[in-house]
């Protein structure tokens, strides 16, 4: 990432004081080079599971922002592919760089637009944090209604960080500051990734009509105790 062509201070500053959706379409020009977007290293291993999973015929990228998931889409679909977001802003960036090949529907996540079994794979990277945790279900289930039977959901999640550790401290601080920035300013800016527990997920997604498996992304490397760094979650629909 390029600090020189990435948001300045004062312009992270305003988009953190904005609605999300608002936020994103102020950050949209730059986004690409802050570390908000998801890293080629994980795209890439994400893309090499799915791999040996697929091929896949069509496929969504839920909560696509500028379309970093896009290539993982194009690399296992035969069909065409398809970035949903509800910024505008994110996706004009996004369709300006890709060609006609691909799709790029504003639209809120929690309502779909699309027809029931509409594709047989969906991916998201990085944006559940920005969902309260009693609308994953619903949101869950809206990605249940767009798959056919035996289509997958998958999306990488990373090991919590250990207690005391300063990732731990990072996020735990980062967390806190949402959670006042909140309290005492609107509109709401929804961003809290400690609340997106594995176990909890896990369930949901089952009581959405998914079966769930987890691949070990190896290529991220493993924690001292030998336990993977991130996992690809990957849910079927049953």
């Amino acid at each position: 990432m390029s600090a020189s062509q990435g948001p300045t201070l004062r312009e992270l500053a305003v988009q953190a004081l904005s609605s999300v959706e608002h936020g994103y379409d102020l950050l949209a020009p730059k986004f690409d080079h802050t570390p908000y977007r998801t890293p080629p290293p994980v795209l890439d291993a994400v893309t090499r599971t799915l791999r040996e999973l697929g091929p896949f015929g069509s496929g969504l990228d839920l909560c696509c922002g500028t379309g970093a998931g896009i290539p993982v889409l194009r690399a296992v679909c035969r069909d065409r592919v398809t970035g949903v977001d509800f910024s505008a802003g994110m996706l004009a960036v996004g369709r300006a760089r890709t060609d006609e090949a691909v799709d790029w529907i504003r639209a809120d996540v929690r309502a779909l637009p699309f027809a029931p079994a509409a594709f047989d794979l969906v991916v998201s990277f990085g944006a559940f944090g920005h969902f309260l945790p009693g609308e994953r279900p619903g949101l869950f289930a809206q990605v249940r209604s767009v798959l056919g039977p035996g289509g997958r959901f998958a999306f990488p999640v990373a090991a919590p960080a250990r207690p005391g550790s300063l990732g731990y401290w990072t996020l735990l601080g980062f967390d806190t500051a949402m959670r006042v920035r909140n309290a005492v300013w609107r509109p709401r800016f929804v961003m809290y990734y400690r609340d997106f527990r594995l176990a909890e997920v896990t369930r949901e997604l089952a009581d959405a009509g998914f079966r769930v498996d987890l691949y070990a992304l190896d290529e991220l490397g493993r924690r001292p105790d030998n336990s993977p760094r991130c996992r690809l979650v990957v849910a079927t629909a049953v």
